[in-house]
């Protein structure tokens, strides 16, 4: 009785799984697996909304696996001892894992093919389990990536995608391998109180109904903040219980304008990608050096957390970071925006916003999201490293009658739409009955206070 185990990672699902079905035509038993390695928490990456997108999904992972004859393994402990001790206690040959491109994901694969090499254990790394297009399949002459967006998106919509895999009706695995208990949403701690379900179920629930409602319209209203028209599937493609090349598929078989548009911004999930495989050091280094003299956390303490707290006396602004609060989730609009105020406005190094959003977002993802902060900071791929992004002309264009705002800031219900984004025009007996701060910094002064500020536009 042949066995391989599936080392599940960020791909936690079994409709189009390319290890599990590589795993499964190379032996008689697979061993569905997954480590809750201490090395995450180490690094501070197990912020609790998505620890509990994280249990749901491993629940629904192993309840879909018990419905084929199968279960999944938990194991607790440093990934390649793990991985190791399970091989052997099942006697694999062959261990199947997704490829990854950040510096974590390539430590841990040369820690595990070392440590299976001394078993006689084969590491097999698949690529497009996690994006749509394999980070190398795509890459320029002379060059071993793409550093702008739009010629990288014309090339990788000309790849041809594998066709999407039907979840398999068997999964037969050993019976002696012992396994941790599954970790419990209600177990875990300071969660936002709006976190969403997670798991493939779920995930497969939204992309139907987002294909049937939301996506022909996409094009037209992703920037309204107050529709929420975007998918909300990024805690989904995040995880893997939704699998981008199927999600791509699906989009494209929908047609449409919106579809175009949806599949896009897919892209920019594999244009990220395919940077931090070669440029690893994105992760908390500058891609593109401004030499900005960023003022340290020190220095800027208060207004950080003004920032933080939804305190900053912008509406838009305030809106924003409450509803990441709430939710552990924001409108993609209101990123840029939020993002925009605190590295150009403030001139707070981009590392102190993109670390916050790690610690709240359940889509947290260290590959779009340092590089999403780096572009909208000047140090990314943006060709226009000065561009500026006012809330108040942002505010006024991406939610004119101030629905988002009155959503989420509730000392402004009150206020009209046309001073909704500009409540210090109020009169001021008016201003004097909101509990609502006044602006930490005048939009003018924030951008020219500081030499790197010089020249830059609003838009």
């Amino acid at each position: 009785m042949t066995v391989a185990v599936v080392l599940f990672t960020s791909d936690l699902r079994l409709h189009d799984h390319p290890p599990l079905r590589a795993a499964l035509r190379a032996a008689d038993e697979v061993l569905p697996l997954f480590v809750l390695d201490p090395a995450v928490h180490a690094a501070g990456f197990d912020a609790p909304n998505r620890r509990a997108f994280l249990a749901d999904s491993l629940a629904d992972l192993d309840a879909s696996l018990r419905e084929r004859g199968g279960r999944l393994v938990l194991r607790s402990g440093p990934v390649a001892r793990e991985v190791g001790a399970v091989a052997a206690a099942c006697g694999a040959r062959e261990v199947h894992i997704a490829s990854g491109v950040t510096r974590f994901a390539h430590r841990r694969e040369e820690l595990l093919r070392k440590e299976l090499a001394g078993k006689g254990v084969e590491l097999i790394a698949h690529d497009a389990v996690v994006t749509a297009v394999a980070p190398g399949a795509v890459v320029p002459a002379g060059s071993d990536h793409f550093a702008v967006f739009t010629p990288y998106f014309r090339r990788w919509s000309q790849v041809p995608l594998r066709a999407p895999e039907a979840a398999p009706r068997k999964v037969p695995v050993p019976t002696d391998v012992r396994g941790d208990p599954l970790p419990s949403r209600e177990s875990v701690a300071g969660v936002s109180h709006g976190v969403p379900s997670g798991g493939e179920s779920e995930g497969r629930r939204l992309l139907a109904d987002w294909r049937r409602g939301g996506l022909a319209d996409y094009e037209e209203r992703h920037d309204d903040m107050a529709g929420d028209a975007t998918s909300r599937l990024s805690p989904y493609l995040h995880f893997g219980v939704l699998s981008p090349v199927e999600v791509v598929h699906r989009a494209r078989a929908h047609g449409g304008p919106g579809a175009e548009a949806f599949v896009r911004q897919l892209c920019w999930r594999d244009f990220h990608h395919q940077l931090m495989d070669v440029r690893p050091q994105c992760s908390d280094r500058d891609y593109r050096s401004r030499d900005d003299d960023w003022r340290t956390e020190e220095e800027a303490a208060e207004e950080i957390t003004a920032w933080k707290e939804g305190r900053t006396g912008y509406p838009v602004v305030d809106a924003a970071m409450r509803q990441l609060s709430h939710e552990g989730w924001m409108h993609n609009r209101a990123r840029l925006l939020v993002a925009s105020f605190l590295t150009k406005t403030l001139y707070v190094d981009w590392r102190v916003g993109a670390r916050h959003f790690l610690d709240m977002l359940v889509d947290g993802d260290i590959v779009n999201n340092q590089l999403n902060w780096q572009w909208v900071a000047g140090t990314g791929t943006d060709t226009r490293p000065n561009r500026v992004l006012n809330p108040v002309i942002q505010g006024k264009r991406f939610d004119p009658q101030g629905v988002y705002v009155h959503r989420w800031v509730p000392e402004l219900r009150d206020v009209a739409a046309n001073r909704i984004h500009e409540p210090w025009r109020l009169p001021e007996h008016e201003r004097a009955q909101l509990d609502y701060p006044k602006p930490l910094i005048e939009l003018a002064d924030g951008l020219t206070r500081f030499k790197h500020a010089r020249g830059r536009t609003e838009s």
